[in-house]
């Protein structure tokens, strides 16, 4: 190697200096000026050097040669060999770039103790749902085994250190993108529906989180995830696979019996016990065993309740169904779960809205409403579950729409102004066939305009409409049988979705409640309102009820705006623990897998 480049090249830039050692400024220039001569004399005497750098610290009486930095174009090369690499450039240039192209991963010479912590990190990524060696793209083992036993005197070490360092961040990149912000990308998949609020994680300060160069609430430093919902489901993972191993869980068939209840004596109430109970030891020659009893009744009840299924008991239809899904399929449910997780954003309340959330789970049917009881913009903490309550969903050809918004209004008695893709679809035909419907139905069609005026509908040629082409708008008016009910809430979205009340209570009973148009309709709307609206005392329940009564539509605008996900989770763990699956309603699931897994 020719000496006078190599340590030409690391002579301190004024632009990529070496914040850590300073003090090179005074050793740099000599040492360059004293290898001249050393070269020219070593080519006098037909020397071509061994190609021990050492050397050139004991004839200069350095004990060790000062820490490497790195540049641009060193960094460029670097990711260019590596396809992996090449995506992380910027960031590569941001992280380096911000500290001046100091290396990083190395204090005095030595490894820091973050590096070893990584490298196990990249071991463990199984735990994540994720591929190790999709990250272990480069063996650090041999590279530090070669970097401790390299003199500290050899200016090889130099060249060394750079490359361990880049190595190490590049690696990084590569595994925190995955782990904080997803393999997939779903706002570049288009078949997969998900417009939440992206995670804008900043990787390269994450980093320097890691490496103890600045400070974070979030726990990068432990190479941990952000929310507890994931983490949930990863000591859930670890627990199936490792039921996995030992077999998995026992297949219930019932033979000619369609059917399995309480008071059943066969032999498929062994395969039952076995299927509830994997890894336990069931004497199949005890005929208790053989005996479908309360205790199993509550088993069954308990199975059903966590899946999201009519807790009666008993065994067949879709609970047999549930019960023999292969603990395979879980086991991939449950990482495509935990991949969803990391799509949501870090901090889940912007620090400028009201410090509390509505949080829609799609094939769960349900809605929860979290809280920060301090109501602290600046503190990161788990918030608390307030209430929850069922909901009604889209059906699967209308179906509800995964986003994030911002609630704004409440709208008391409000209107149902019809959609123009439901006029074409069911009002025109309606029309068609009575042209009495929309009176029947105690709807108007009204202009486009801030003082509506009213259309007479027999002025409209129905054979004609079409959801591009109609120029008014059809509404129900406020009342008993208006389709919104007596309140809606509303977070202005181009999907025009939102959430309200509904006349049609008793489908709350049904256990799949996949009804709507594609609004998400409330179980309790007006406990709902009245906890939204806690703030402002003028709204009380009673004025609310006298609000409904009076039948006039009414617009509350909220003090501050309100964070609200409707998401889609088909696996989840409750508060207390126990995991949660659901059926892929709209099939997000089979199309994620082809990404995940493919």
């Amino acid at each position: 190697m020719n000496y006078i480049h190599q340590l030409q090249r690391y002579t301190p830039n004024p632009n990529h200096m070496n914040p850590y050692h300073s003090k090179s400024k005074i050793f740099y220039p000599f040492i360059v000026l004293l290898l001249l001569f050393v070269f020219s004399s070593c080519n006098k005497s037909g020397d071509k050097n061994d190609g021990n750098g050492s050397k050139i610290g004991e004839m200069l009486g350095i004990k060790e040669l000062p820490q490497a930095i790195t540049d641009s174009l060193y960094i460029k090369e670097y990711v260019s060999k590596e396809p992996a690499f090449k995506a992380y450039a910027d960031l590569m240039y941001l992280f380096y770039g911000e500290r001046d192209y100091a290396l990083a991963w190395f204090r005095d010479n030595e490894l820091v103790p973050e590096a070893q912590k990584f490298l196990a990190t990249l071991d463990d990524a199984s735990k994540e749902g994720l591929d190790p060696k999709k990250y272990k793209l480069v063996d650090f083992n041999t590279l530090f085994k070669k970097y401790e036993d390299m003199s500290g005197q050899d200016s090889a070490r130099l060249e060394l250190q750079q490359q361990i360092d880049v190595g190490l961040t590049a690696s990084y990149f590569n595994y925190a993108s995955d782990f904080y912000r997803g393999r997939v990308n779903p706002g570049e998949v288009g078949s997969i529906d998900w417009n939440i609020k992206k995670n804008k994680i900043k990787l390269h300060k994450a980093l320097q989180t890691i490496l103890k160069e600045r400070e974070s609430t979030y726990p990068y430093y432990e190479f941990e995830a952000l929310h507890k919902g994931y983490k949930d489901l990863r000591e859930t993972l670890q627990q199936y696979r490792e039921l996995q191993e030992k077999g998995g869980w026992a297949k219930v068939e019932l033979g000619k019996a369609k059917v399995l209840q309480k008071g059943d004596t066969a032999a498929a109430v062994i395969q039952l016990r076995k299927r509830l109970n994997p890894g336990s030891v069931i004497n199949v020659n005890d005929p208790k065993m053989r005996l479908f009893d309360d205790a199993l009744v509550a088993q069954v009840k308990e199975f059903q309740r966590l899946h999201g299924l009519g807790e009666d008991g008993k065994v067949g239809g879709n609970t047999l169904r549930m019960m023999n899904v292969p603990i395979e399929d879980r086991i991939q449910q449950i990482m495509m779960n935990m991949e969803r997780w990391r799509w949501i954003p870090k901090r889940l309340v912007p620090k400028s809205l009201d410090q509390k959330y509505i949080w829609v789970n799609i094939p769960e049917f349900k809605l929860y409403m979290y809280e920060d009881p301090d109501n602290d913009p600046e503190a990161e903490r788990a918030y608390k579950k307030t209430f929850e309550m069922k909901v009604i969903v889209g059906k699967e050809l209308n179906s509800t729409p995964i986003f994030s918004d911002k609630m704004e209004f409440i709208v008391l008695s409000p209107y149902w102004n019809v959609p123009n893709s439901i006029v074409e679809k069911e009002i025109k035909p309606a029309m068609l066939r009575n042209p009495n419907y929309l009176e029947g139905a105690d709807m108007e069609i009204v202009t486009k305009e801030k003082n509506p005026k009213p259309i007479s509908a027999s002025s409209i040629d129905w054979a004609s409409v079409t959801e591009k082409n109609f120029p008014y708008m059809v509404r129900q008016r406020p009342g008993p049988t208006n389709s919104l009910g007596n309140i809606k809430f509303l977070f202005p979205n181009s999907y025009n979705v939102y959430l309200h009340d509904t006349p049609a209570d008793a489908l709350f009973n049904q256990t799949e409640r996949g009804f709507s148009h594609g609004c998400v309709r409330l179980e309790k709307p007006l406990e709902l309102g009245e906890y939204l609206l806690k703030d402002m005392p003028e709204w009380n329940r009673q004025r609310m009820l006298q609000t409904i009564k009076d039948g006039e539509e009414t617009w509350i605008t909220l003090p501050k705006k309100l964070q609200v996900y409707l998401v889609y989770f088909t696996s989840w763990v409750d508060d207390e623990g126990k995991v949660h699956f659901r059926d892929d309603i709209y099939g997000h699931d089979k199309k994620l897998a082809k990404e995940y897994f493919g």
